[in-house]
Parts: C-alpha cells; structure tokens; sequence
C-alpha cells in the first residue's frame, strides 16, 4: 500500500504542472480563436497563436515609425488628464517596459535579513537606486524586490544596506521555483543543473 501511495503521488508530481500549463494554454488559444473566428472567415488550429503574434509584431513595427509614435504619445497625454487611468496606465506600462526590457530581473538572487534582522528572506536585486533616493541614505544601498510565496504578483521592495546582501550562487529559475513552491523545491546552484 505504501508502494502505490508512493507511485501515486510521484504520478501527481508529474502531471499537474503539465495539465496546468496544458490548460492555461489551450484556454488562452481557444479565447483568442474564438474571438478572431467571429470576425475573419478563415479558421484553422493554431490560428489564433499566429494572430496574436502577427498583431504584436505589426503594433511593434508601426510603433517605430514617427507618425504612430505621435499618435501613441497623443494618446499618452489624454490619458494623463484623467486621474484613474493615468495611474493605472503609467503603473502598467513601468512594469512592463522594466519586465521586457530588462534582462536582468530576477536574475540576481540573494538572501536579505527581513522581516528582522535575526531572519533571512530570499529575494531578487533590481534596479540601481535613483539619485533622488541614494542622496538620502549614509551608506551604498540597493533595492531588493522579495516575491510573496505562491505569489509573484505581490511582494516587498526593500532598501537594503549593500554590506548586508548575500549573493547566491543559484538559477533564477530555481530561486522561483522556491518561491511559488513556498519552499518545497530549494534553490539549486548552477553546477547542479549541469549534464
């Protein structure tokens, strides 16, 4: 009986992550398909993956030109007139320009002493501070970003004293890991993950 809890359980660990990621995609396909199927006459499988990268790309291309760059910050400035949106677009387009921009969010992983100093909290350095803000603090300082468990949306920004991080020598993707598991699957150093 302990065998087959065993095998039963090793069983969940392998299809879940793989029906969820299953079922998240085929959903979000369906949803675009679904959409594009009731305006355009042609349909086949997969069509609405390539929609939905042929309109990224042709917003990407018309956005370098200046005629669609007048257009977008004509936009910009209407929405900067209506208190609500304009907190809500500009927090929007911040995070997403620092997401697709920046190569290296969460890529450094480190231990910092939160939510005391006695404790250790793993999280990820960001960007270097602004001078509006290092011009206020005594020492080197950098900016911390530690993720809540089960939760990547949602965390907290710290400023931490440059003498008190501890860089870790592990993937970003296994310092994730650990963080959506709650701790179940510690971090693993990059010889690990080697062949």
């Amino acid at each position: 009986m302990k065998t087959l809890s065993r095998y039963f359980i090793n069983g969940l660990i392998v299809i879940v992550p793989v029906a969820i990621t299953f079922f998240v995609v085929v959903q979000i396909l369906g949803f675009t398909e679904s959409i594009l199927g009731r305006h355009l006459p042609v349909r086949f499988p997969g069509f609405g993956l390539v929609a939905v990268i042929a309109i990224i790309l042709l917003v990407g291309w018309l956005s370098s030109h200046w005629i669609m760059q007048r257009l977008i910050a004509l936009g910009e400035r209407m929405l900067s007139k209506i208190p609500v949106l304009k907190f809500v677009y500009n927090s929007v387009k911040q995070l997403s320009t620092a997401v697709f921009e920046s190569h290296n969010m969460f890529k450094h992983a480190v231990l910092v002493p939160f939510p005391h100093p006695g404790a250790k909290a793993l999280g990820f350095v960001m960007t270097d501070l602004s001078p509006a803000v290092a011009g206020h603090l005594d020492e080197e300082c950098v900016c911390v970003f530690i993720p809540m468990s089960l939760n990547m949306t949602a965390g907290f920004n710290i400023i931490v004293p440059k003498r008190d991080i501890i860089p870790l020598d592990v993937t970003s993707e296994s310092a994730l890991q650990y963080i959506l598991t709650a701790g179940t699957v510690m971090p693993r150093g990059y010889e690990a993950t080697k062949p």
